[in-house]
Order: structure tokens, then sequence, then C-alpha cells
């Protein structure tokens, strides 16, 4: 029996094994494909403070970004710079595969190829049934991480509830030349009620891709078709990869010998779809919190609590606001997106909100607040009728 079976092997996932065997406890990792890293349909942006997590993480830098370039539906745009770096691009797979590596340097024994069927808790611990090649494959712990990304039915088979509202993503790997920066695009040609990119990574490779809350299939072929008659782009890869980005996280992330971390949770912002920072905020609480739960022999949900306390603490308000003004946004024409970026570029309310040392790259929340408390945004907001700031 082991002391905790994660199952997931995506870099939060094998981030909260890799903390646990640390803090010395013995831990199997389950993960669906054959290898980490395979199959991942995330752009791959993070701050430094996320790196800062991740050690050894910089040998996955792609490239630095220290502006961005955003266009209304009617091709108005505002460029948003500082001269420090404020993100990398990161190769996804690699930094998977750096993390599971660490993860199991440190102790943490992998079953890749090895789905996950169900689980069951009871007394003596949780049991989980698998297949590896073919075969069944039983293993049992003292308790579990569910760190799955969006697999919802290990967790609605615990009684743990549903995540009810997902973005839908698209993105593939394109040619592209004379492309130094990220472009973001709006407009419900491209992305309803979200947004499209454009995203530099090597040399004369960019990453297009787009969250939409309808079919992201036929959104990402106009994007594509737009790029290219733009000049933007030459060619994209024939492989799209597609994936799902839930916007609220559960109502309950902890159970009985069973916390839920990551994607599986919902720890993932509104407003952009990026989950690895939240992701791994969770994950070090996750794992801190069975650590003390073990250690007092106590894995009961009342115990299993206070992750999810703490957890909230932390990120549960800078999350109601970014839910907030997603569903703002959602709400609104082109035309009223486009009259919106007239007002900011008017009054140059992007250039005020950039010049506060407060404004970070991880947190939306105060970015959204001081933006609305703008008083000329404020009023041309209001004329939508669908202005409810949040408290």
């Amino acid at each position: 029996m082991y002391d905790v079976i994660v199952i997931g092997a995506g870099i939060i996932g094998s981030y909260t094994a890799k903390e646990l065997a640390r803090l010395g406890h013995s831990v199997a990792a389950l993960e669906k494909n054959p290898e980490p890293g395979c199959k991942t349909s995330c752009t791959g942006i993070v701050s430094q403070a996320c790196l800062d997590m991740l050690p050894g993480s910089h040998s996955a830098i792609q490239r630095e970004a220290r502006s961005a370039t955003v266009f209304s539906p009617d091709s108005n745009h505002l460029r948003i710079k500082r001269e420090t770096t404020q993100a990398y691009i990161l190769d996804r797979m690699a930094l998977d595969r750096l993390v599971a590596e660490q993860a199991g340097q440190t102790g943490v024994e992998y079953f890749f190829s090895t789905p996950a069927i169900d689980l069951q808790s009871d007394d003596r611990g949780v049991h989980v049934n698998a297949t590896r090649d073919a075969r069944p494959l039983k293993l049992s712990a003292r308790a579990c991480v569910i760190a799955c990304g969006t697999a919802p039915g290990l967790i609605r088979q615990l009684g743990m509830g549903r995540i009810r509202q997902y973005a839908h993503g698209a993105q593939t790997e394109v040619s592209c030349k004379n492309i130094d920066e990220v472009e973001v695009y709006s407009g419900r040609h491209f992305a309803p009620g979200f947004f499209a990119w454009l995203v530099p990574t090597m040399p004369g490779k960019a990453k297009a891709g787009l969250l939409s809350s309808t079919n992201p299939g036929t959104s990402i072929t106009n994007l594509l078709r737009y790029l290219e008659r733009q000049g933007k782009i030459q060619s994209a890869s024939h492989y799209i990869s597609y994936g799902s980005i839930p916007l609220k996280p559960l109502t309950k992330t902890y159970n009985h010998r069973i916390l839920v971390v990551g994607d599986a949770a919902g720890q993932v912002k509104p407003t952009t779809g990026g989950g690895i920072y939240f992701g791994l905020i969770c994950a070090g609480l996750a794992a801190q919190t069975l650590d003390e739960s073990l250690r007092a022999g106590d894995l009961s949900a009342r115990r299993l609590a206070l992750y999810q306390k703490r957890w909230h603490k932390i990120l549960k308000h800078e999350l109601d606001i970014d839910y907030w003004a997603h569903r703002f946004y959602q709400g609104l024409t082109d035309k009223q997106v486009d009259h919106i970026f007239q007002v900011i570029l008017r009054h140059g309310i992007h250039e005020s909100l950039l010049a506060s040392p407060d404004i970070t790259f991880d947190w939306h929340g105060k970015v959204i607040v001081d933006a609305i408390r703008h008083r000329s945004l404020q009023r041309s907001l209001e004329k939508f009728k669908l202005f409810r700031p949040p408290a």
C-alpha cells in the first residue's frame, strides 16, 4: 500500500507527487498516456513567479515576452508593453517531462499507459482500479489525489459534484514570419465569448489558437484563414489539438481520503484559461494538507477540508472577480467591444494601469477592479446595462 496515489501525471499531478515524496511519503502516479507531455493543448505562457516554483524550468523557455498587441473586432489595436520581461513562453511538453523526471528522482513510482477506471474509499484506504497493457491493475493507498485534468467521471462517481461550465479550446503550430510578440484577437467570428491568439515560439514558428464558448473547430478554421490572408502565417500544421477549460471550480475539492487539484478542481483563471500557476499553488497546499493528515493518522473529509479552506483563502476572491469579468465580456456584442477599445485608447487607461507596480501577470482581479473604477470607462459600461461590478 502506498501513502498516496496521484491520478494524472501532467505538471500539476507530477508536482503534487514530487512534493509528497519529498516530504517522505511513498507515492504512485498513474497516467493514461504512454509518457509525460505527449499530449497538451496549453500555450505555455507563464510568469517569473510560476517559473520560480519549478526548479530547472528555464531549460523549457522558448521565448521571453515583454509586450502584446490586442486587436478589437474591427481591427483597432492597443499595445501593452513593459521594459522588463512579463512572461515566458515555454515548451509545454518539455516542461511536463522535466517535472515528471524530477518527481521520479524524488521517489515517485510512475505507471504510464495506465488509465484509472474507478476508485473506492473505505476505512482501510483508497483502492484504484486501472488497466495496464489491457490487463486489470488494482492499487491501494492511504489517500488519493485526483489531478487528471478535465476528466469528470471519477469526481462525479465520488459524489463531489461536477463542473458545469467549460470553455473549448483549439490550437495548432504554424509557420510564420515577422511575428515578434504575442497577438490577441477578439470578436465572435474568431472566438465567441473569448479570444484568439498568435504566440511566437521558435524562429519561424508560432502557436495559433483560441478559446470559444461554441464550436472551436469552426472558429480555428476562421482564425487560420484570416491570419493567412493577413500574411502573418504561411502554413498551419495538419494537427489541431483540442481541449476544455473549466470556468468555475468544484464546490467541493475534498472527500474522505481524497483531494482534487488543478484543472480537475477548476482552479483555472476564467479570464485567460491559464491554470499552471494557480494549479501549482493548490498542489503545494494539497501536499501540505496530506502530509499533516497522514502524520496525524486522520484522513477524514473533515480533516481534509482544511485544503479547501487554504486554497479558497488565496484564490477564491480572485477567481470570483475573473469569472465576473468573463461573464461580462461574454455578454458584449462586437460593437460594444470596439467601443470599449476606443474609450481605453482615448483616455490611455491601459497605460495608466501598466504604470502601476501592483499589476502582475498572474493576478487579474486588481487590473479588472482598477479599470472599472476609471470613470470614463465606467460611464461607458453602464450604458450597456450589463454592468454589475464585483464586490
